[in-house]
């Protein structure tokens, strides 16, 4: 029953993820990049993945560089307006849950004052975007030359609109997997409503992404956020794992055409 859950949303993730790199990749570096040309190279890079999403990233922009002429710091330009996404979206996935479940919030604050470090964070993070969107369009500060990096292309490049369509883009896989944890914890018989998933799992994500070994920052949080089920470390441990040697499998299946794609084809 559990892979029953883990592998289709895998697949489903993997799609999404795709889509999203693609669309960002169209309008920042070559519109005339194709979906099937982006799936391949994004599932190849999970592999390299397991070892830092960031070097995962970098073989995105390898892929552009010798297939399209992208220079290397545009297209990790891209990356970089990618990963900022990503972020803003667990963000805003994190205060809608707890705006509609803020009662959970307080239930979980035993160790720390929870409901008033997320506000802040959400305060922070929301004031600074409007700034961040006004000074890479050249609205404010127009005498710095910071943003006329060639790193900060994308960045320059976005509209208000870039980030919400990727913004939408991505969502459908956050909203998965709130839906695919709650159920697997369940299946550890871990009694976790949905709405603590909505507030708390785009947190735990955030906190998966420092660098640190074995997720040590996700591993915390699942602890402090739910300290009446010591068994949720293991089952993050477990849930993570599957997930990102599953997508390093769909990386070998598409390593072939990765690497026609890569070293071979080449658009005249």
């Amino acid at each position: 029953m559990w892979l029953a859950l883990m592998i289709p949303y895998s697949l489903f993730f993997f799609l999404v993820d795709s889509h999203a790199t693609w669309r960002a990749i169209r309008w920042f570096n070559t519109p005339e990049i194709k979906l099937t040309n982006v799936l391949p190279i994004r599932a190849s890079a999970y592999i390299l993945s397991l070892v830092n999403e960031q070097v995962g990233k970098g073989a995105m922009s390898l892929y552009l560089l010798r297939r399209y002429d992208v220079p290397g710091w545009k297209a990790v330009s891209t990356m970089v307006l990618l990963g900022i996404v990503e972020i803003y979206q667990l963000l805003i996935f994190s205060a809608i849950g707890v705006a509609l479940y803020f009662d959970l919030v307080q239930e979980a604050a035993v160790s720390l004052p929870l409901p008033q470090i997320m506000l802040s964070v959400f305060v922070i993070a929301f004031l600074y975007f409007p700034l961040h969107v006004a000074y890479f369009r050249g609205h404010v500060f127009k005498n710095s030359t910071i943003r006329d990096k060639p790193i900060f292309h994308a960045l320059r490049q976005a509209e208000l609109k870039h980030y919400v369509l990727l913004l939408l883009c991505k969502a459908p896989n956050l909203i998965g997997a709130v839906v695919v944890y709650s159920l697997a914890l369940s299946l550890f018989s871990v009694d976790v409503s949905f709405g603590q998933m909505l507030a708390f799992l785009p947190v735990i994500f955030l906190a998966a992404a420092l660098p640190l070994p074995f997720h040590a920052g996700a591993l915390l949080l699942w602890a402090v956020l739910f300290p009446d089920f010591p068994e949720v470390g293991v089952f993050s441990m477990i849930m993570h794992t599957f997930f990102v040697v599953f997508n390093a499998v769909i990386g070998v299946i598409f390593l072939p055409l990765a690497n026609r794609e890569l070293f071979v084809d080449r658009p005249v």
